[in-house]
């Protein structure tokens, strides 16, 4: 998909990435610090973290389509230079945020098991593998939200550098 109603698709798609990757990091140290929102969230965030994750390359390509029709400048290097991390910024935080439900889910059927002695293949009931997830999460987030602004502000400063003066244009306000 390169263009969309005759629009490249990069500047439409990405809108999407900007949203939906700082939502999920939210939502995945939301529902890894706090149960209530963990029983309510958390395979939510899982499917959106993965839908996510699957924009990601779409989104990116559709870049590098675009990234071949405009003249190269530093600015638009720089931006298509961050966009390829992009997918290493949504990679962890789908995993993490699969994690969080697997062990929601784990933690349900083992209290709702007769069997109090099962054993649980991510230990939900274990507070030291808890707040190793809880740390990565909040790590994993941050890192993710930083690289979405990162490339976003390359993305405006190459689309709109140079373009807009603080003078209105004639006839404007």
């Amino acid at each position: 998909m390169n263009t969309v109603n005759g629009l490249p698709a990069h500047v439409l798609l990405v809108h999407g990435v900007v949203v939906l990757l700082p939502m999920a990091s939210f939502l995945l140290v939301l529902t890894a610090v706090w149960p209530p929102a963990r029983a309510r969230f958390a395979g939510p965030n899982a499917i959106l973290s993965v839908a996510t994750l699957a924009l990601v390359p779409i989104t990116t390509n559709a870049g590098q389509w675009l990234y071949g029709r405009l003249p190269h400048t530093d600015l638009l290097r720089r931006h298509s230079e961050l966009g390829d991390t992009a997918l290493y910024a949504a990679t962890p935080v789908a995993v993490l945020a699969l994690v969080v439900w697997w062990r929601h889910r784990e933690a349900g059927q083992a209290a709702g098991s007769a069997r109090t002695a099962r054993r649980s293949f991510l230990a939900p009931e274990n507070q030291v593998v808890t707040w190793v997830i809880v740390a990565l999460a909040v790590l994993v987030a941050g890192s993710a939200v930083y690289d979405t602004y990162q490339i976003g502000d390359s993305g405006a400063k190459a689309t709109w550098n140079g373009i807009i003066t603080s003078a209105p244009a004639p006839g404007g306000n």
